[in-house]
C-alpha cells in the first residue's frame, strides 16, 4: 500500500500561481499512475490531471489544459501540480491519487484511484 502526502495549498489571487507537492511514500513509486483530483463545495470530486508511470505522458481536463501541468519525480518519489492563471473556479481542495494497475487514460476514464492523499486546500480569490 502506498501513503501519499500533499503539500503546497493555499490562498492566491486570480492569476497567481501555485505548485502542489504529493510524496509518496511506502512502496516504489514507479509503478504507480499518479494523478490529482479536486472537489468544490457543493460539488463532485473531479480528475484534474494525470500521469504515466515514466512521466512520458499526461491527461489533463479541458478546464485547465494550458494553465496546469503536471510532473513527476521518481528519484524524489514526488509528483507535482503546476497552476498557473488561477481562477476562482480553480478554488477546492485537491487530492493526490495513486493506482497500481491501468494506465493514467484509465484513471482519467473512471474519475477514482485506489490511494488517496488527504487533500489540500487551494483557496483562490478574485
Amino acid at each position: 500500500q502506498v501513503q501519499l502526502v500533499e503539500s503546497g495549498g493555499g490562498l492566491v489571487q486570480a492569476g497567481g500561481s501555485l505548485r502542489l507537492s504529493c510524496v509518496a511514500s511506502g512502496r516504489t513509486f514507479s509503478d504507480y499512475v499518479m494523478g490529482w483530483f479536486r472537489q468544490a463545495p457543493g460539488k463532485e470530486r473531479e480528475i484534474v490531471a494525470a500521469i504515466s508511470r515514466t512521466g512520458g505522458s499526461t491527461y489533463y481536463v479541458d478546464s485547465v489544459k494550458g494553465r496546469f501541468t503536471i510532473s513527476r519525480d521518481n528519484a524524489k518519489n514526488t509528483v507535482y501540480l503546476q497552476m498557473n492563471s488561477l481562477k476562482p473556479e480553480d478554488t477546492a481542495v485537491y487530492y493526490c491519487a495513486a493506482d497500481r494497475f491501468g494506465s493514467h487514460q484509465a484513471m482519467a476514464v473512471r474519475r477514482s484511484a485506489d490511494y488517496w492523499g488527504k487533500g489540500s486546500l487551494v483557496t483562490v480569490s478574485s
